[in-house]
């Protein structure tokens, strides 16, 4: 909500006010579902993970890497183009709806005949059975793809929010129950295609926009280029994502706690994470493509600038803290919520947190460059570091799990500044300025939280702890941030006051 003055910075050098207007809306609402988003899968997630073993997440987490990829398959990044144009038509959002539909059907096809031997590479027979159910839930998705990309490009964030938090609490209720009645991994099976269905089904009714029979494939010839340099963009970052739990998943083949134990970790570390870059993600690129499209070609990157640095002291001024100190309560959290049987994957967790920190700059760097229409610098530079990540794993993988994730995630950080080298070819943004609106950020909670884990390292009782460090960490942060008298935290206060008295 802090960011809602950067509309401010930008709205009075351009004209047009409607953008100010939504844009303030999407970014109020951004944040809303971002954050109503983590805490649903929060108290989800504590639920499933009280009452399904290590061992039994272990087949969900092998074989997400193929949901995932699959489900970058259908889009093809016809919805990110669609988004990147200035204004698609119902021929261009049409075009996109039937080629995600049999793009999907035969994605479908070919992994329900290849689930057999994904069974066979990970030794689990459960997989055959399992895959071909999960895997329905890309295919159904692909009904719903066009739809979102037309809420997203018309900044329909409300709408969006109350869809994604009836599907989450629909699918939650449906694996919940599944789960207390004995049915292990297929609980959550159930909430990946129940969650997709309803995801589907909420979006058809919001939008006005409504396929035709009338087909054509133009649209997609047109940007093919730039959906297929997304496309493997999308896929690339899937691999990261999902890699390590997939090269686990064949590693332990005997010892399946292990993958399940980094695969809860890396949930909670992404859940966190997303709770900062998605309220981020639905109005930069959008925003980035409207400003410069109303910008004089000399004045446009002026323009960019300023809401760039902007939406960087934001992103720092809620991930550092945040993630440092998810780290810092890892340990209680985790056996406070899902129990000490989940103990093994604390350090995991803390190893990853560090590295989640800098993962909302990642979505924003990445937003900045597809809103140049650069989406080949975007391919080409997650190309490069999942390369650099494979080589990392194979160097380090038979030091343990440990060892690979420390690899992973310095590797994660320092890629960064391959990611600002090219923003600042691209709009001129400058290294000093960047390290200036975020290196204080990460300073200031890296020592609250050192501080904060000595004065309460003789607590022993879980909860209390976790309780007490929480309450430290939120108030100390708050008060050296009205001592240093940091703008934006200024901003947050005036636009919390401003909001209570419209109310």
């Amino acid at each position: 909500m802090a960011f809602y003055s950067l509309i401010h910075i930008f709205a009075s050098k351009m004209s047009t006010e409607n953008l100010k207007e939504r844009t303030a809306r999407g970014l109020f609402w951004g944040t809303l579902n971002s954050g109503a988003t983590q805490v649903l899968s929060v108290v989800i997630g504590i639920l499933l993970g009280r009452m399904i073993a290590p061992a039994e997440w272990a087949p969900i987490g092998m074989i997400a890497i193929f949901s995932a990829i699959a489900g970058n398959l259908q889009s093809s990044g016809f919805s990110t183009a669609i988004v990147n144009m200035k204004e698609p038509t119902d021929n261009d959002y049409n075009a996109v709806f039937w080629f995600n539909i049999l793009a999907s059907a035969c994605i479908y096809v070919i992994l329900f005949i290849a689930a057999p031997w994904i069974a066979l590479f990970f030794e689990q027979p459960c997989l055959t059975d399992l895959s071909r159910f999960i895997f329905l839930a890309f295919f159904i998705s692909s009904f719903g793809i066009s739809t979102h990309a037309y809420m997203t490009k018309n900044m329909m964030n409300r709408e969006i929010t109350i869809i994604n938090t009836c599907a989450l609490i629909c699918s939650g209720i449906v694996a919940v129950t599944l789960a207390f009645n004995g049915f292990s991994y297929w609980s959550l099976a159930w909430q990946q295609v129940v969650n997709a269905a309803i995801l589907v089904i909420g979006r058809l009714c919001y939008v006005k926009w409504r396929p035709s029979l009338k087909i054509d494939f133009s649209p997609i010839r047109r940007t093919w280029k730039f959906a297929m340099n997304i496309l493997v963009t999308m896929v690339i970052n899937t691999v990261n994502n999902n890699i390590l739990t997939f090269i686990f998943g064949k590693l332990f083949t005997k010892t399946p706690q292990v993958v399940g134990n980094f695969f809860q970790a890396s949930k909670w570390n992404t859940m966190a994470y997303q709770l900062v870059s998605g309220s981020i993600e639905q109005v930069a690129q959008p925003v980035l493509v409207e400003v410069r499209a109303n910008g004089q070609e000399q004045t446009a990157n002026s323009q960019e600038i300023p809401v760039f640095r902007k939406m960087l002291r934001f992103t720092a001024f809620l991930s550092f803290p945040a993630m440092f100190g998810l780290a810092l309560v890892a340990n209680e959290f985790i056996l406070s919520t899902i129990g000490p049987k989940w103990e093994a994957c604390v350090p995991i967790l803390r190893i990853l947190c560090i590295g989640g920190a800098f993962m909302p700059f990642y979505s924003l760097y990445k937003n900045l460059i597809i809103s140049q229409g650069r989406s080949d610098v975007n391919m080409w530079l997650n190309i490069s570091q999942i390369l650099l990540q494979l080589l990392l794993i194979f160097l380090t993988y038979q030091y343990g799990i440990i060892t690979v994730v420390y690899a992973y995630t310095i590797l994660n950080i320092v890629w960064l500044m391959t990611w600002q080298v090219c923003a600042k070819q691209l709009i001129g943004v400058r290294l000093c300025d960047v390290c200036k609106d975020t290196i204080p950020f990460a300073l200031i909670s890296t020592a609250i939280m050192v501080a904060i884990w000595f004065v309460t390292a003789s607590v022993t009782n879980s909860y209390l702890l976790l309780f007490l460090r929480i309450l430290l960490a939120v108030i100390l942060y708050a008060t050296i941030m009205r001592l240093l008298k940091v703008k934006m935290m200024e901003e947050c206060i005036h636009f919390i006051k401003g909001q209570r008295s419209k109310a």
